[in-house]
């Protein structure tokens, strides 16, 4: 076991997190699920989701046959929903071909929707002790320090160099504890912006605290553009207080998900709204600025109360009236279901 594996395990016994839901029990089901969900997401915004989640549906059996409207109710919130999608694909395939279980073999395991090499690795490393090394953003963020690598971490060179330290420093003993370890580090001390490099068991031979490089590594994706785009959506409320939803189609954000119809200007939400039920009135309710990985959306949100609503609304199962109380069981998009609750 190298210097650097047998100090953050020391490190790990004394400090390292131990009580996470998915650690008790430390299945392959439930690591999974917590590193899909942990991809963009703090742990204190996950542990909830996925009490919720695991409650809901307990097995691999459970995802893979549930509704999925279900599964993006539960969803809801953690955003970058196909993740979930991947999630109940991937069971499925489970049930179909390894027996309602996640595969233990590597090849097999990363070759599952949304599992790529460090998913797997994990799931390898956590659920059954394997040795498989891991490169989240955490364990990224700790080697790109303590070793001194400059480059963005997401350009494939660095990363090829990144899989090359993460491998040669992943002990043979005691991987699942140390697969924690490294996430924790980076969680907790090796953070983004003011590590705690004092109270870290690498410091010693840290590169970056050694040249005062903390804040210059890892080094910072090359800057672009973000733009902004504009939609307007439009709140249908009939006189029993239900709302017009749409489902979304199959490309683009939010895809598959409930939400409202979106017009690109107000005559458009007219229109629209015009075309779905006999309206009287609109009235503007406050903007707001919901931001995407690549693009900040800039939405207009404009109600239209006690709508009547037309016909042909019920032959189509791509629009629905709903009350308040159904709309929990749909899988609609967070920034949708805050503006619907604040009406």
């Amino acid at each position: 076991m190298t210097p650097f594996a047998s100090a953050l395990l020391a490190w790990f016994d004394d400090h390292g997190r131990k009580d996470l839901p998915w650690q008790h029990p430390r299945d392959a089901y439930r690591v999974w699920l917590s590193e899909v969900m942990l991809q963009q997401t703090q742990v204190v915004t996950v542990i909830p989701y996925f009490q919720r989640f695991v409650t809901a549906l307990p097995t691999l059996r459970d995802l893979a046959a549930a509704d999925e409207d279900t599964v993006l109710a539960l969803w809801s919130g953690l955003g970058y929903y196909r993740r979930a999608r991947f999630l109940q694909r991937a069971a499925q395939i489970c049930v179909e071909q390894h027996g309602g279980e996640l595969p233990r073999d590597f090849d097999a395991l990363a070759a599952l929707p949304g599992i790529g090499r460090s998913t797997a690795g994990a799931i390898l490393a956590q659920a059954h002790g394997l040795r498989f090394p891991i490169l989240d953003g955490n364990v990224k963020r700790v080697l790109t320090r303590h070793l001194g690598i400059h480059g963005h971490p997401g350009q494939s060179a660095v990363e090829k160099v990144l899989w090359q330290h993460a491998d040669a420093l992943t002990p043979a003993e005691r991987a699942a504890d140390y697969t924690q370890a490294i996430m924790d580090l980076g969680a907790t001390l090796c953070v983004r912006t003011r590590p705690q490099c004092d109270a870290c068991p690498l410091a010693t031979d840290c590169v970056a605290k050694r040249d005062n490089l903390t804040a210059q590594l890892p080094s910072a994706k090359p800057s672009k553009a973000v733009p902004t785009r504009g939609t307007v959506m439009l709140i249908l409320r009939d006189t029993q207080g239900r709302v017009l939803l749409e489902r979304r189609g199959p490309q683009g954000v939010w895809s598959g998900l409930w939400s409202l119809p979106e017009a690109s200007d107000h005559d458009g939400a007219w229109r629209s709204a015009q075309s779905f039920a006999s309206i009287d009135d609109a009235q503007a309710l406050p903007s707001f600025v919901h931001v995407f990985s690549h693009y900040r959306l800039q939405v207009e949100p404009l109600l239209f109360d006690e709508a009547t609503a037309h016909p042909r609304i019920a032959d189509n199962p791509s629009l629905r009236w709903c009350a308040a109380d159904e709309r929990a069981a749909l899988g609609l998009p967070a920034p949708v279901r805050n503006l619907l609750q604040d009406l």
